[in-house]
């Protein structure tokens, strides 16, 4: 103890600081943890030893880091990516790693140790590819989905890896043999598991989150990925298949989110401890002198990779900028590299001096990762002169058609719900443009005479093309929370006085949506709910009148706490209409009454009229009674069309009349 104290004093310390820099320039905590046991390891600075705890630390590391992945991998993704990940995907696992061994052999390689590195460095990030794309929010550009879809395949090729390292590495019997024997212990196992445990799994927790006690539901996660990962272990196969099949197994239950939520800390510790652990292999003083050995291996490695994405994408009919898109984004190494490395090593299937050659050029692809993928948009339009082209041809076709358009109404997305949209606004005579990044959808709406344009509405040039600061109102009609996150602040940035409409499956994100500047936010559960409760009510029975006026009253009440974004009163009847309360706009100028004053002291007098909200700057503000008014606030006001008329007049003259 009194000498293990310090040690991990020193390792914390070293850890917060390392991290927390990390953090501050936006870079992986991954890479920090890799940093801190690099400088603090035995082969650097020597604060660190290579004891048998440590290692077993490390153990750890693997089987909570395989848990997490296999608790994020989603089978319903799987199939419905199938075209991606069974093209794409195994294609680019089998060149990449045919490729990577023939050119280990070439350099009298060992076959087994050829396998260990072709099989680390064909996969990529996880981690780094998928928090990138969310946070730039390509996740849903085509890209963007060949990524996650070669990552998906990776994942499962990783299984076999497992299996297969252990199996080559025993010294009895024959090859054949042996590999035989541990792939059908693997697909006994996984067999009797998927098919007995996701009810199994799904019974025991609900027994154990019944005692609503929050430490034994954490201690029933961690038993049971143990268990499996145990079970897997004695089964001659690896513990982190195990752990990987726990996840994957709860990840198929209810309690997939509570699990996530519950164990996060814990577990992103101990694959800290992992990420430090594989920074105590590297040998410094090895670095500086294979440094040249280094750089050629990452470089060869992030090139192959990314031209052998860009052009299995090519071959599956993307366009070139969104091949050379895809193949950046995937040209590092990743997470499972560090796994196969370590489970060679463990089995003595690779040598020191070829592990810190290639261990260090995966570190390096994978700190250099963020900054290529953030650029990818820039080397794809770089690589193909005909992606720029085409993108300035969509923008050109979109302006072609936004410029003849004036209080219109722009559509973003042209599936069901905007199409069903776009019927009813032409019934209405209301002109309208709507935009999907859909080619195929474009294509076949438009020549059936449909005004859609491709583009994405995630985009300024795009809104500013489709006429958004001549349009009436913006309509977000798919269900994709980031993205309709991204157009609202697109749009309270550059189109303030425009209107946005967001649809939504259920009520989780109004707030965000609301707190991001929709004016009205629709939640398709509830709204359906009702009009299934009309036609019920209806049909017992009951006057249409009194129906209409119960919804009315309902959707009132229901969206009261949301300030009046939305309503949900029908249109038709003139004098309803003069009788709905409206949301209205007023842009604050210099010379308006209430600049300087606070809200108290602005007299409504008889006025019925609500402020919902106020932006300043593009963001929300708390409106309070002591909330004061400055040049360029846009003021929302809730209520009926005459009052509307008196608040606005009150807020910049100060009279009714």
């Amino acid at each position: 103890m009194h000498e293990t104290l310090p040690a991990i004093l020193l390792l914390l310390v070293s850890s917060v600081l390392v991290v927390a820099l990390f953090r501050a320039l936006k870079l992986p905590a991954m890479l920090a943890y890799i940093l801190v046991g690099l400088l603090l390891g035995p082969k650097s600075f020597g604060f660190l030893p290579d004891t048998e705890a440590n290692r077993q630390l490390a153990e750890f590391g693997i089987v909570f880091l395989m848990f997490s992945i296999g608790l994020e991998f989603s089978l319903g993704q799987l199939y419905a990516m199938r075209r991606i990940v069974l093209g794409i995907g195994s294609l680019q696992v089998l060149i990449t790693m045919g490729a990577i061994m023939l050119l280990c052999l070439s350099f009298d390689l060992d076959w087994k140790a050829a396998l260990v590195v072709s099989g680390a460095l064909t996969m990529s990030s996880t981690a780094i590819v998928s928090k990138l794309l969310v946070e730039r929010l390509d996740l849903n550009a085509r890209h963007g989905r060949i990524a996650i879809g070669v990552l998906l395949f990776q994942d499962l090729a990783v299984v076999p890896l497992l299996v297969l390292i252990p199996a080559i590495a025993s010294p009895t019997g024959s090859l054949a043999y042996t590999l035989g024997i541990a792939f059908l212990k693997a697909a006994v196992m996984l067999s009797i598991l998927f098919f007995f445990g996701k009810n199994l799994m799904n019974r025991w927790f609900g027994i154990v989150a019944r005692q609503r006690s929050r430490e034994l539901f954490v201690m029933n996660v961690l038993m049971v990925t143990m268990v499996l990962a145990y079970a897997t272990k004695v089964a001659g196969l690896s513990y982190a298949l195990g752990a990987f099949i726990a996840g994957m197994l709860i990840s198929e239950t209810r309690f997939r989110y509570q699990v996530e939520s519950d164990i996060a800390a814990f577990r992103d510790i101990l694959m800290g401890l992992f990420f430090i652990t594989i920074g105590m292999l590297l040998d410094f003083n090895s670095l500086v002198g294979n440094l040249s050995s280094i750089l050629l291996v990452m470089v060869g490695l992030i090139i192959f990779k990314a031209l052998v994405v860009a052009m299995l994408s090519r071959f599956f009919r993307y366009e070139p900028g969104v091949a050379v898109r895809a193949g950046v984004t995937l040209a590092q190494a990743g997470e499972f590299s560090f796994v196969v490395f370590s489970l060679g090593l463990e089995n003595d299937l690779i040598g020191n001096g070829v592990l810190q050659i290639v261990l260090a050029a995966s570190l390096l692809s994978m700190f250099i990762a963020p900054f290529i993928i953030q650029r990818n948009l820039q080397i794809a339009e770089f690589f193909s002169r005909s992606y720029t082209r085409n993108r300035k041809n969509q923008i050109e076709g979109i302006e072609s058609v936004g410029k003849q358009l004036k209080d219109h109404v722009i559509i973003c997305g042209f599936g069901r719900s905007g199409q069903y949209l776009s019927r009813f606004l032409k019934e209405e005579k209301f002109p309208f443009i709507a935009l999907d990044i859909d080619p195929a959808r474009v294509q076949e709406a438009a020549s059936a005479g449909e005004n859609v344009m491709y583009g994405d509405a995630g985009k300024r040039l795009v809104l500013d093309a489709a006429g958004a600061a001549r349009a009436k109102a913006l309509i977000i009609s798919y269900d994709d929370p980031p993205s309709a996150i991204k157009i609202l602040h697109l749009v309270n940035d550059y189109f303030p006085n425009l209107p946005v409409v967001v649809r939504t499956v259920d009520d989780t994100n109004m707030e965000r949506f609301r707190d991001a500047g929709a004016s009205e936010v629709v939640p398709e559960v509830l709204e359906g709910s009702l009009m299934l409760a009309s036609h019920a009510l209806v049909l017992l029975g009951v006057p249409l009148n009194r129906v209409v006026k119960r919804i009315r009253l309902f959707r009132e009440e229901r969206y009261k706490m949301f300030k009046g974004f939305f309503h949900g009163i029908s249109d038709g009847d003139e004098a309803v209409e003069r009788a709905v309360p409206r949301l209205h706009s007023v842009p604050i100028n210099a010379l308006a009454y209430c600049v300087g004053k606070p809200l108290k002291d602005i007299y409504f007098g008889l006025c019925k009229a609500e402020i919902t909200a106020v932006r300043r700057d593009a963001h929300p503000e708390e409106v309070s009674p002591d909330f004061v008014f400055k040049e360029g606030d846009v003021v929302v006001i809730l209520a009926k069309p005459h009052d509307l008329v008196l608040a606005e007049r009150i807020l910049l003259t100060g009279k009714d009349t």
